[in-house]
């Protein structure tokens, strides 16, 4: 399968045309289909998040929202957290206001241009050359904002050359020609000067926002982040009203003849990035441009597989960031063969298409409509099922427009991994549903494109299984076949070839082995709990991987794991040394040898310890803190009285304590505690009357 998909990445690569500059300006000339940006985050770094926003806002798009969909709880309890949710709640309307100076200057450059040209409809030479100080001086700016950011890491240093600095390049670029076409007196045409003002002017006019869900007891609140993208893609294209009542703050849709206190554009186009991503400033225009071009009318989801950060500062962020840039070219090829999924990092996605795959229905007491699937933790990969059986298709852009983040340490990594290896088994079943309906279209199904999306799906399943096999049982050399290792090598070998083409060394390959064999526990984990979950019919909530400075602690069954897989291979060898097993002896020392320098590289004595000890120490340890606030405020409580408002307004029985404020509780109705006057709990009694 990865020499399939890689024979159709270097066939699309071969015949991949970059659209020019020209083209994409004179298209979104005449299309202008607003975008919307939603970046979803929880408990990130404010840092990380800024950005992240600063990338989507300086996009050269016509029509463009950028929205930050916050899912921190709204009132933390730590001083710390809160100070964090603060920052983050501060960053869009940072961006705002950097973005007026520029916003402001270079729009009224195009209303002076406009306005001369319908005076007179000749273009001068003087206009050509203000056009060109407008250019230069947009990427002054640009470089003055790239000097000033903090360099710290290589994240920050790609952020401040290759997202800023990529940008500033090319408005110098575009002001120096304008010099040269002035000095030649071969002046634009009206038309193109319009275009250019154009461009200049919509690079620095994306309008940001943030939303929180979790205020808003009309919303689901399921900890997902699949659902936190589901409550504001049901609310885009309408207004609304926000009514305070007893059960909490609700979204009313606000009718047209009366105020509303929130407004929610509509977009044709919706840009789903996570908080921890980075996209290169023409990400949207050629991504959209390629969806609106004849014959794409059907393409649900545009995306690049994003890319790693190169210049990473560990050994094993270097070395998961080589198999993410692996990855990207094996998703063109998948798209070669039909086989395309959305990976969620980044995507444009038509709000058609979603609106097709749409499920609505009641849970809880609150209307729930789910565009993108949280039934497993790889919410983007059923999505690319449901859009299937409804007739749309995806596609990978062949060009590197976007780069997100790569764990830097195994604790963050371990997280990561085993969230990808969960779900995969889940929707096999719907994988057949989605052949299904594709044959009774009359839809043709190539074999490889069937087996390129199991073996997406379920690969990590029988790989695991099928090392733990070779790492246990106890062949001789009758069995050591060498056709077996004939039919690898070409693997292998491209492999490496593929490696140094993207500028890592051939010898990672065996890295890569050592990584994979250190990290057997965590997908095989990952396997058992998409069992278990088929089994239950149980939802887990999404496990987000920490971006932070500091070392994450990795639980501490895959801090020993790696070292008995390097002890039973050392003991496998002995054996076979004894039984003259040469070629498992041989495989055995390999295995040994490997996993024995990824547990060192990667994961470390001194953090193998303390990841244990840390283990060991929370089966003993119960934070009672929380209880002990809970109980505090309880008893502080004092008597209590009837609150009738929640009684009107829910038909639910509740008290308060004596004296306190009638105004409205900002939580979410359902069933609430009833107690006696006086304060004692007496029972739990549901709007319907159920206990």
């Amino acid at each position: 399968m990865y020499l399939f998909a890689r024979h159709g990445s270097l066939l699309r690569f071969r015949s991949h045309r970059r659209v020019p500059r020209k083209e994409l300006d004179v298209h979104f000339a005449q299309h202008q289909p607003p975008m919307t940006v939603l970046v979803p985050s929880y408990a990130e770094e404010p840092a990380v998040v800024r950005q992240t926003l600063w990338s989507a806002a300086l996009q050269e798009y016509p029509d463009l929202t950028v929205v930050l969909l916050i899912d921190d709880p709204p009132e933390p309890d730590a001083a710390e957290v809160e100070a964090r949710l603060a920052r983050t709640r501060d960053i869009p309307a940072e961006i705002e206001r950097a973005l007026d100076e520029p916003r402001t200057r270079l729009g009224d450059a195009l209303v002076v241009f406009e306005m001369a040209l319908a005076e007179e409809p000749q273009v001068t030479e003087a206009q050509v050359r203000t056009l060109a100080a407008h250019y230069a001086w947009a990427a002054r700016w640009l470089r003055r904002m790239a000097a000033c950011e903090p360099r710290t890491d290589h994240v920050d240093e790609f952020f401040a050359d290759q997202v800023i600095g990529r940008l500033a390049a090319g408005l110098d670029m575009t002001a120096t020609a304008l010099g040269l076409a002035a000095d030649d007196q071969e002046l634009p045409d009206p038309e193109r000067m319009r275009q250019l003002h154009h461009r200049l002017a919509r690079t620095f006019s994306a309008r940001l926002a943030s939303f929180e869900r979790k205020q808003y007891a009309s919303l689901s609140h399921e900890a997902n982040k699949a659902m936190n993208l589901n409550a504001y893609l049901g609310l885009l294209g309408g207004s609304y009203r926000i009514e305070d009542t007893a059960g909490g703050r609700l979204l009313v849709p606000a009718s047209p003849d009366e105020p509303a206190d929130l407004v929610v554009p509509r977009a044709d186009f919706v840009l789903t990035l996570d908080a921890d991503s980075l996209l290169l400033p023409e990400y949207c225009l050629r991504l959209v441009h390629l969806l609106q071009s004849p014959g794409n009318e059907r393409i649900a989801v545009a995306q690049t597989p994003y890319s790693s950060f190169r210049g990473a500062g560990s050994r094993i962020e270097r070395l998961a960031g080589a198999t993410t840039d692996i990855q990207h070219l094996l998703h063109q090829g998948m798209t070669h063969s039909g086989a395309t999924f959305w990976v969620g990092a980044n995507a444009v996605i038509r709000t058609a298409a979603l609106e097709d795959i749409a499920e609505r229905g009641w849970e809880d007491g609150v209307f729930v409509q789910r565009f993108v699937q949280d039934r497993t933790v790889i919410e983007d990969t059923e999505s690319s099922i449901d859009l299937g059986i409804h007739g749309w298709t995806l596609t990978n852009y062949p060009e590197r427009l976007s780069y997100s983040a790569t764990p830097p340490d195994f604790g963050s990594l371990v997280v990561q991994r085993r969230r990808w290896a969960n779900g995969g088994l889940l929707i096999l079943p719907k994988l057949w549903r989605q052949l299904h309906h594709r044959r009774r279209r009359g839809e043709s199904v190539p074999v490889l494109e069937i087996l390129l999306r199991v073996n997406y799906m379920a690969s990590i399943a029988w790989a695991s299984v099928g090392l733990i096999f070779l790492l246990a049982y106890p062949y001789d050399s009758r069995l050591l076949s060498p056709l077996i290792l004939a039919a690898a090598l070409p693997y292998f070998l491209t492999m490496g070839a593929d490696l140094r083409a993207c500028g890592y060394r051939f010898t990672d390959i065996f890295r890569i082995y050592g990584f994979n064999l250190i990290l057997l526990p965590v997908n095989l984990a990952g396997v058992l709990k998409s069992l278990q979950q088929a089994l239950t019919g149980e939802k887990i909530p999404f496990a987000r991987t920490p971006k932070v400075k500091d070392r994450t602690a990795a639980p501490w069954l895959y801090a020993v794991a790696p070292v008995l897989i390097v002890a039973f291979s050392l003991l496998t060898l002995w054996r076979d040394v004894l039984q003259q097993n040469w070629g498992n002896a041989a495989f055995a020392a390999f295995n040994a040898f490997w996993g024995g320098w990824a547990f060192l590289a990667y994961i470390g004595v001194w953090n193998a310890v303390v990841d244990t000890a840390l283990g060991w120490r929370a089966w003993f340890y119960v934070d009672v803190s929380r209880r002990r606030r809970h109980r505090d405020k309880a008893t502080q409580a004092g008597p209590a009285e009837l609150d009738w408002r929640l009684v009107l307004d829910e038909g639910t029985v509740r008290y308060r304590p004596l004296g306190e404020s009638s105004a409205p509780a900002l939580q979410a109705a359902g069933p609430v505690p009833a107690a006696v006057p006086g304060g004692t709990t007496h029972d739990t009694i549901s709007a319907g009357g159920e206990r």
